[in-house]
């Protein structure tokens, strides 16, 4: 520990020495402000010795602090790390995401000698995506918690850095079209690939759990199949670990899933006769051997998964299909703890609404739809629709967000709900009421202003004509 204060010269300079020296020896002794001279290299080495998270973890962090935060900051002090560093490192990272020196380069496809070609263009610099930069600040905040366990500072700098803000779920499941061809497709390819490909779609488990599904959890009878570990992957490598969020839990199937895995079994069981094999009781339910008694990689199964999807041009993933699944549920009106227990969400479905919460409005909205007849209607309205002259802004069948938005303030301003010359709701309990974003609202009320319906100008309420 090194602490270290400039006296300036004058004729009292030893005197002052000396109070400082014993200042400086007594907050040493008290450990009231340690200070470290020890490298962020020499921190993250540290804290990755003790590092307690899942293997693949690891190694993302690894590749992370040997790639980004090594090369930029490695060799700083712990204790040396102010808002000028964090403003510095951000800009380099945001910058290029391979840190080069400004001069023009070639970005080889391979570091073996080879003769370039079109597969080796101009390096272009591209910043580091929001996800990465979050992960290095989570790399380097939980180092920087650990520092102050092992008394090297007292304060954790990561508070200078600046803040990465939330970021903003954007799935984007294939709709029922695109899931239908998808499952056809699959069906033509393979029977037992087409099973593999309607159990994601129908449970929205993730890959590694579906190729980890056993056959002695399976229970027919009971409409009922087991979920409790998940297939690993590093590389060529694989291992069997618990689920993502450590549960075990039971996903429930309906009619037509267990026609569907009854024929699948009786269909296998009669390959493995053929081979003069006999499938493990305890056996994959998914599984390249006849047997059943190995599993399928994940990476594989995606791989294979993209390759259907590139042959039907579509830009999809079987996480597309967990999704799916998902978005399923909540628009036929399943309840949000209900549809995280099935998707296997921790926190109580915290995970599921913020990250489909666009979806829940969506579901919000067809609920309005069902009530809408029941609310008596204006006789305005009503003329208006006889005369034929109803408004012709609003689209008929609304798909975006904020068309659905515009639709239901029209409903309600036509249905006499909202009064001529009354106020709407402010744009930010609008959004809240909508989970969307305030931009989305106020693209729904130039809709509306299109449409005469409502008055809106800057810096006044938007009011009802």
């Amino acid at each position: 520990m090194y602490l270290d204060e400039v006296v300036p010269p004058g004729p009292k300079a030893a005197r002052e020495a000396e109070k400082v020296r014993t200042r400086l020896l007594n907050q040493v002794d008290e450990r009231r402000h340690p200070r470290t001279r020890a490298t962020i290299t020499l921190m993250l080495e540290r804290y990755f010795e003790d590092f307690r998270g899942k293997v693949l973890t690891l190694k993302n962090y690894r590749a992370k602090e040997r790639r980004h935060i090594r090369p930029l900051i490695g060799h700083v002090s712990v204790g040396d790390m102010d808002a000028h560093a964090w403003d510095s490192f951000h800009r380099e990272l945001r910058r290029c995401r391979v840190h080069c020196d400004g001069k023009k380069r070639i970005d080889h496809r391979t570091i073996r000698p080879h003769t370039c070609d079109h597969r080796c263009p101009p390096h272009q610099c591209r910043g580091l995506a929001e996800g990465s930069l979050r992960q290095i600040m989570t790399i380097l905040s939980g180092a920087f918690r650990e520092a102050i366990r092992w008394k090297w500072i007292t304060v954790s700098p990561i508070g200078q850095a600046r803040s990465l803000g939330t970021p903003v779920p954007n799935p984007r499941p294939p709709n029922a079209n695109d899931a239908a061809r998808i499952l056809r497709a699959a069906w033509e390819d393979d029977p037992d690939w087409g099973m593999f490909v309607w159990i994601c779609m129908r449970t929205g488990e993730r890959r590694g759990e579906v190729c980890a599904l056993k056959l002695d959890l399976l229970d027919l009878d009971a409409h009922s199949l087991g979920v409790d570990s998940s297939i690993a992957q590093d590389g060529a490598r694989t291992w069997e670990k618990s689920t993502k969020t450590h549960q075990k839990r039971r996903t429930a199937l309906d009619d037509i899933d267990v026609a569907l895995l009854r024929a699948y079994l009786v269909h296998r069981a009669r390959k493995a006769a053929a081979l003069g094999v006999t499938i493990a009781a305890h056996g994959r339910l998914f599984s390249p051997d006849p047997d059943h008694a190995t599993w399928f990689k994940p990476s594989t199964v995606g791989q294979r998964f993209k390759r259907l999807c590139d042959r039907l041009g579509m830009n999809a993933s079987l996480k597309r299909l967990r999704e799916y699944a998902a978005t399923e549920l909540i628009a036929a009106g399943v309840d949000i703890r209900t549809v995280a227990g099935r998707l296997g969400h921790g926190g109580g479905g915290t995970t599921t609404m913020k990250t489909y919460a666009a979806f829940v409005a969506e579901a919000d909205q067809r609920a309005a739809a069902l009530t809408s007849p029941r609310v008596p209607v204006s006789e305005s309205w009503l003329q208006e629709l006889v005369d034929g002259q109803e408004r012709s802004a609003l689209p008929e069948e609304p798909s975006e967000p904020y068309e659905k938005i515009a639709v239901d303030l029209a409903g309600a301003i036509r249905a006499g709900i909202l009064t001529s010359g009354s106020r709407l709701p402010s744009m930010k309990e609008l959004a809240a009421r909508y989970f969307v974003a305030p931009s989305t609202v106020h693209r729904a009320v130039d809709v509306l202003k299109r449409d005469g319906l409502v008055a809106a100008r800057r810096g006044v309420p938007v009011t009802v004509q």
